[in-house]
């Protein structure tokens, strides 16, 4: 008998918003989390505030291949979200990255596998698994890097880029993602992969490691410096949160269909920024410009990533919705609400390694 949807990281940014939307459509969540991140457990008592007994908190850690194999054992679907994120983290203790990122997904894969009746399963990847896209021709303006190929600039970077992981962060993610497809191909699993790329939005609390949008905000309405490692030219597409939890919806949906495929998913070309350019939209939001420092380029920083979305959209009709300065407004107005209530309680949380130990590490 299958009585919940399971979300591992369930008690993430994107998890929260996504357990919040199937708990609003009436279906029971069971949210597996570790609560390892800062300031995840507000998400946990909103859910909890909200929808009381439709959903389940279960504190544990997908290395523990019980508690995993407890989890998926009456589920209907899974969406596995659980991961540790932070490339700077990943440098500083690989061991515990490939053990979460390989090791847990190989878990949850062997736990559904295992069962006579699996449910499917969608993983949350990333487009990091495409590593720092160095063989892509660039021209450089004066706010932004540029495609010189034609397709790339209109569309993006599409599922057909080489794989090419870089940094443990990079190995550890990209093999989860390979896992998942072959378990799909191997063994039947009905599995697919989205490669996720630059989500943003409210409830977010980022920092330099992770969620970088939501790092210049805070620091901006904090007047804090934001430091920009390279030249601040590089670019990246911006996925408001809502835009994702309804691609996740809507995989669900067609996952027969989208079973051993893997899809970029993003805010596509319309939501493209550098991060001078996002500097610009802030300003206009604060009143005024963030005070900025530069330093050295981080090792196997894209200098230019844009999902090309189009396969995803031919099998489901997804597209983003959300503009950029809408959802970054809206980011924006959470936030200064959060800093005027509670201020320095909620500063970004620190560095999970010393970026000069990154850097040295290349």
């Amino acid at each position: 008998m299958h009585d919940h949807v399971l979300i591992t990281g369930g008690a993430g940014f994107i998890g929260s918003h996504l357990a919040d939307e199937l708990l609003r459509k009436g279906e029971s969540v069971l949210v597996l989390d570790n609560l390892s991140r800062a300031f995840v457990e507000r998400n946990v008592d909103l859910l909890k505030g909200r929808h009381g007994p439709g959903v389940e908190i279960r504190v544990c850690d997908v290395r523990d291949e019980q508690a995993v194999s407890d989890a998926v054992r009456r589920a209907s679907f899974v969406f596995h979200l659980a991961a540790q994120v932070a490339a700077a983290r990943s440098v500083a203790d690989p061991a515990l990255d490939f053990e979460v990122n390989a090791r847990g997904t190989l878990n949850v894969l062997e736990a559904l596998r295992r069962l006579d009746r699996p449910p499917p399963l969608l993983f949350v990847s990333t487009s990091k698994v495409y590593g720092a896209l160095r063989e892509l021709p660039l021209e450089r303006g004066e706010e932004r890097y540029r495609p010189l190929c034609e397709r790339a600039r209109e569309h993006g970077i599409s599922e057909a880029q080489p794989l090419d992981f870089q940094s443990p962060y990079g190995c550890s993610r990209g093999a989860a993602d390979q896992y998942v497809l072959e378990y799909a191909r191997t063994f039947g699993l009905r599995a697919a992969v989205l490669r996720v790329s630059c989500v943003y939005g409210p409830r977010q609390f980022g920092s330099e490691d992770h969620g970088w949008i939501a790092h210049f905000v805070a620091r901006a309405i904090r007047r804090d410096p934001i430091t920009l490692y390279g030249d601040g030219l590089q670019v990246r597409d911006a996925l408001y949160i809502e835009d994702l939890v309804d691609a996740l919806l809507l995989a669900r949906r067609e996952l027969k269909p989208a079973a051993g495929r893997a899809f970029n998913i993003g805010g596509g070309p319309e939501t493209a920024v550098s991060l001078i350019e996002l500097l610009d939209l802030l300003a206009e939001l604060d009143g005024r410009r963030p005070l900025v420092s530069l330093a050295a380029w981080r090792p196997g920083d894209q200098r230019y990533y844009v999902s090309d979305c189009r396969a995803f959209r031919e099998l489901t009709g997804w597209a983003p919705r959300v503009a950029l300065r809408d959802g970054l407004r809206a980011l924006y107005q959470w936030r200064a609400g959060v800093e005027a209530r509670l201020g320095a309680v909620y500063a970004d949380p620190p560095p999970s390694v010393r970026l000069d130990r990154l850097e040295a590490a290349s």
